[in-house]
C-alpha cells in the first residue's frame, strides 16, 4: 500500500512537501505515524521536512555510555583458522578490536548527522563461540562499551565500533570463506542523558 506525501505531512504535523519522492512506502508511513502518536518528535527532521543536526549547544554535559553487541557468523573450517590464528592477514581478534576503537572516533564522519563526540573511552571485546545451532554454527562474538562526558549520547559510537569490527573480521576470512554473516548489531544497554538509563529485555 502506498500513501501520498501529503498524508504523511498531515498524519504527524509536519510539511514534507520539500522531499523529492511523490509516495512513501506502508512501513515508513505506519513509523511516522506510530512516533506521531507517541508524541515523539524526530529530532533529525525539522518543521519543513529537512535534514539537520540537533543543537546541543545548550544541554548540559553528563557522564553517557553505551553498549553494542553483534557477531559474525561463520563455518567451523573458518572458525578453527581463526581460534588458531592461521588466517594469512594477521591475528584477526587483534585487528579487529582495533578496527572497532576507531570506529567508534570515526562515527561522525561516516554517520551525517552525528556530532563529534570527545570519547573518553573505548574498548571492544571479542569472543569465539562454537555452539550455535545452523549450518553457520560458530561465531565471533563482538561486544563494545563507549563512554564519554557531553552533551549527547555515545549510542551511535558502540554500533559503529561493533560494525567496524565485525566488517573487519568478514575481511580477513574471506579468502578462506566467503558465506559468513554479519548478524544482531544492535544497542543492548545505555546511560546517561534526558532518557536516562535503558537496557535490552
Amino acid at each position: 500500500m502506498n500513501y501520498a506525501l501529503k498524508d504523511l505531512g498531515y498524519a504527524i504535523g509536519k510539511g514534507f512537501a520539500s522531499t523529492t519522492s511523490s509516495n512513501i512506502t506502508d512501513i515508513t508511513i505506519r513509523t511516522f505515524i506510530t512516533t506521531a502518536r507517541r508524541n515523539i518528535p524526530l529530532t533529525h527532521v525539522d518543521a519543513a521536512g529537512n535534514a539537520h543536526m540537533v543543537d546541543v549547544t545548550n544541554k548540559p554535559a553528563t557522564l553517557r555510555t553505551a553498549t553494542a553487541r553483534g557477531r559474525v557468523l561463520m563455518n567451523r573450517a573458518t572458525y578453527d583458522l581463526v581460534k588458531q590464528d592461521k588466517i594469512k592477514k594477521g591475528n584477526v581478534l587483534t585487528v579487529a578490536q582495533i578496527a572497532g576503537i576507531q570506529g567508534a572516533k570515526m562515527c561522525s564522519q561516516i554517520i551525517p548527522l552525528c556530532h563529534p563526540i570527545a570519547i573518553t573511552k573505548v574498548s571492544v571485546d571479542l569472543k569465539l563461540v562454537d555452539n550455535i545451532q545452523g549450518p553457520l554454527n560458530c561465531a565471533v562474538e563482538i561486544e563494545s562499551h563507549v563512554k564519554c562526558k557531553g552533551e549527547t549520547g555515545v549510542e551511535m559510537e558502540a554500533l559503529s565500533a561493533t560494525s567496524a569490527a565485525a566488517l573487519t573480521v568478514f575481511d580477513m576470512c574471506k579468502a578462506v570463506s566467503k558465506n559468513m554473516r554479519i548478524d544482531d548489531i544492535r544497542v543492548v544497554k545505555k546511560m546517561g542523558g534526558k532518557s536516562g538509563h535503558w537496557k535490552a529485555v
